[in-house]
């Protein structure tokens, strides 16, 4: 094969590989990292968020770059019979800082072209040139399996310039109190400036299909519920997040026994939210502080991180389970406005995925608000993918 073109490639260009690419650039620099995306841009068109606490306070630091946007006055939570304000400070990160954060380290490393074949010793991109390395990380996002069973968050987000003030000072992370139909669907809010806002129509739901015109149209009847105007759309993204509740991880892994994976690709996400950005981090530092980065060394380093996540994690689906399983689609938000109903500090911590056993303890105590006959049919995982 000859000499590798480079230390490490990164196939797509999301943002598992952007940090990875990112931290590696800034603790190892001698490597050559090259990221593989079929535009040849960064990130995509997404807004990820996370709270204070989420990340340490130098991870932030490095990530500012990237997140254009804080609110340290917090957030505001809102169900049928229960408004909350969080004093936990609320932050956004952009694709496009994102990308101008990162594309200048990587100069001609930044690839175009679709990855077609992707083998411990490089890829194969659409027009059969073959990109050589030592070590290889495939985070071109999930695919589909039957080893895991999922159900999905998915979500359209439109940003938006008003032509009054909209009167918001802080996020809006749920706003549950819109029509719920046969999903828990909730709108979310990002006050950019005061007549600047990103408007997403979020839902869980059993299946992966995203259906653009009805979320366009139920914003629409979002921003006339709140007497607002639209002057211009000025963006536009979407979102199909998977919502662990149960799976066969050893079995996941054993798909592709080859290459290393990251991101979604490997199950590196929040099992309740979808979110995968705290993941993303942990595994920018993860590969930036390993000493194997052959492909044989990351296929094991990254295995084995999943595993030992998907373990620790084993909480978060029984929650997923009652609300997929145990309650009826159109009583979800029930579920969820019990959960938001608790102390602020164990709502942190469940976003961080580091609720304490009281934590456990103090979200399963009580009456549920499902059936409990469905509810006890769900305390045991079962080990296996989606049910046939």
């Amino acid at each position: 094969m000859g000499r590798p073109d480079y230390d490490l490639i990164l196939v797509g260009g999301g943002l598992a590989s952007s940090l990875i690419a990112w931290r590696l650039a800034i603790d190892r620099p001698d490597l050559s990292v090259a990221v593989i995306e079929r535009d040849g841009r960064l990130g995509g068109k997404h807004t990820w968020s996370f709270f204070d606490g989420d990340i340490s306070t130098e991870d932030r630091a490095w990530l500012a770059p990237a997140t254009p946007h804080r609110w340290p006055g917090g957030y505001e939570i809102y169900f049928p019979g229960l408004s909350r304000s969080m004093t936990t400070p609320y932050n956004s990160m952009t694709s496009e800082r994102l990308h101008a954060a990162v594309a200048p380290l990587l100069g001609d490393r930044l690839i175009s072209g679709e990855a077609v074949v992707v083998s411990p010793d490089g890829v194969t991109l659409a027009d059969q040139s073959v990109v050589r390395a030592r070590g290889v990380i495939d985070a071109r996002g999930p695919a589909p399996t039957p080893h895991l069973d999922l159900g999905w968050q998915l979500f359209l987000g439109r940003t938006v310039r008003l032509t009054e003030p909209h009167g918001l000072t802080r996020p809006t992370i749920m706003d549950a109190t819109v029509a719920q139909g046969d999903a828990y669907r909730f709108v979310y809010l990002l006050p950019f400036d005061e007549r600047t806002v990103l408007i997403e129509d979020t839902y869980y739901v059993d299946g992966a299909r995203l259906d653009r015109d009805v979320l366009r149209g139920r914003i629409d009847a979002y921003v006339r519920s709140r007497g607002w105007t639209v002057e211009a759309v000025l963006d536009e993204e979407e979102g199909i997040l998977p919502i662990a509740l149960d799976g066969d991880i050893d079995a996941f892994w054993a798909e592709e026994p080859s290459v290393a994976r990251a991101g979604l690709a490997a199950a590196l996400f929040h099992p309740t939210t979808g979110y995968s950005l705290l993941d993303a981090v942990a595994t920018a530092r993860l590969v930036a502080g390993a000493t194997d980065l052959s492909s044989a060394g990351l296929r094991t380093l990254m295995e084995d991180h999943s595993k030992q996540v998907w373990a620790d994690r084993a909480f978060y689906r029984l929650l997923d389970r009652m609300l997929f399983r145990a309650a009826e689609p159109k009583d979800r938000w029930s579920v969820m406005r019990r959960f938001y109903g608790l102390s602020e500090p164990l709502v942190r911590r469940f976003y961080a995925g580091r609720s304490t056993t009281l934590d456990k303890a103090r979200i399963l105590t009580g009456k549920p608000p499902v059936p409990i006959h469905r509810a006890l049919r769900q305390l045991r995982e079962s080990g296996v993918g989606r049910p046939a």
